[in-house]
């Protein structure tokens, strides 16, 4: 018995130590596996910073680029009075009468250089109804500038103020007709009056027509679509790509909000400076007539060429799913006494190209016969009974023409 009380205690002694020397392992493991887990995140972390380096970089040439493009933007404030209209009803008849109200609209501009003189270019829309006593503009420093002039045009929704200085910084242009979907974009202005606030975003689509934008008052349409944040008071800023050049003039949103909600227009910069130009050198819009009436009711068959029915060039093809839409506008009526008429233009031809430019739809020849300045020859590339035929027409005043 004196032998096993021993044999007992020494027992419950190694089990004692082996139990304590298992926890002290134990901790030992865990505390191992801490500072494994610590050391894979540190790596981790590491190779994450590694491979943000493109995207830093990226990001890097975007603030460069903004901080190119800021000192060219201008912040404007209008306050203009509006129509307001009143109901009031007395025992007898209900009557109603207008009173206007003072409002102030905020948004923003560019300043482009035309032949070494610099001009605010922006939308007609920010400045509307307001007398230039009551519209503010200043540079991104907050400096304001003195208004001589303000010359706009309802039908494209774009103004140009003369801010008589030659000293500004300018911005530089890019090519609107070189822009893809899904190019990266961003947008500068004053969105609900924050000045030279930014929001980046891609081209969404483009050639956006026919549009029903505010009072309907802006016929000539070709707008860039685009994601990045457009809101009220971004109206008249720059839509700038990656290299800092401007692309278009943010115009307009599409929303049943009233602000943002991923659908913004801009009108491209090429369509912008033409209008531009004119409206500096000649005080308004001179749109050029050409004499035709025109659809876009036809296809195109692989195998033969542009076909239409209902004029020379009619017979589609058997086989509908060997058919596709075509570019081009179909000439259905060539008015008498027309630049059209004069250059030799004919009931079915298809304006395949206009001064050097594919012909996408009847609409889009609208618009750049519109565009085109008056007096100018320009070449025609069109389709007569299956051959391309190249001529010549010399656009003329619609005005004049029209009288």
């Amino acid at each position: 018995m004196r032998f096993t009380r021993i044999d007992r205690t020494v027992a419950l002694g190694i089990a004692l130590l082996t139990s304590q020397w298992s926890y002290s392992q134990s901790q030992s493991n865990q505390g191992l596996d801490q500072a494994s887990e610590l050391s894979n995140r540190q790596q981790e972390y590491e190779l994450l910073a590694s491979q943000m380096r493109p995207w830093e970089e990226q990001n890097r040439l975007l603030r460069k680029a903004v901080r190119l493009v800021s000192p060219t933007v201008v912040h404007i404030e209008a306050t203009k009075e509006e129509p307001v209209q009143e109901v009031s009803l007395d025992s007898r008849l209900e009557k109603s009468k207008f009173r206007t109200k003072r409002v102030e609209e905020a948004g923003a501009g560019v300043v482009i250089d035309v032949q070494g003189r610099h001009y605010v270019l922006t939308n007609r829309h920010v400045i509307q109804s307001a007398q230039i006593p009551d519209i503010r503009v200043e540079t991104y420093d907050g400096v304001p500038l003195q208004i001589v002039k303000i010359t706009e045009d309802p039908s494209t929704d774009l103004a140009v103020i003369d801010v008589g200085r030659s000293d500004l910084a300018s911005c530089r242009l890019g090519d609107s007709r070189t822009l893809e979907v899904g190019e990266h974009v961003f947008a500068v202005g004053s969105p609900f009056g924050l000045n030279h606030s930014v929001s980046l975003g891609i081209v969404s689509a483009k050639g956006r027509r026919n549009l029903e934008l505010g009072n309907k008052s802006i016929v000539y349409q070709d707008f860039i679509q685009t994601d990045a944040a457009i809101n009220p008071g971004n109206s008249g800023g720059p839509l700038m790509n990656l290299r800092g050049e401007v692309v278009g003039i943010n115009t307009a949103i599409a929303s049943n909000s009233g602000v943002n909600e991923g659908i913004g227009f801009a009108i491209p910069i090429q369509l912008a400076m033409a209008v531009a130009t004119q409206l500096i050198e000649k005080g308004e819009l001179q749109r050029s007539y050409l004499g035709v009436s025109v659809e876009r009711a036809f296809h195109v068959d692989p195998q033969s060429g542009l076909q239409n029915s209902g004029s020379q060039n009619s017979g589609l093809p058997s086989n509908p799913l060997q058919s596709y839409r075509a570019h081009g506008a179909l000439v259905k009526v060539v008015k008498p006494n027309s630049p059209a008429e004069t250059a030799g233009l004919r009931y079915g031809d298809i304006i395949l190209e206009f001064d050097g430019v594919a012909v996408e739809n009847d609409e889009h020849l609208v618009q750049m016969v519109g565009l085109t300045a008056s007096g100018k020859s320009v070449e025609l590339e069109v389709l007569r009974e299956r051959a391309r035929v190249r001529l010549k027409v010399w656009l003329t005043p619609i005005a004049a023409s029209r009288n």
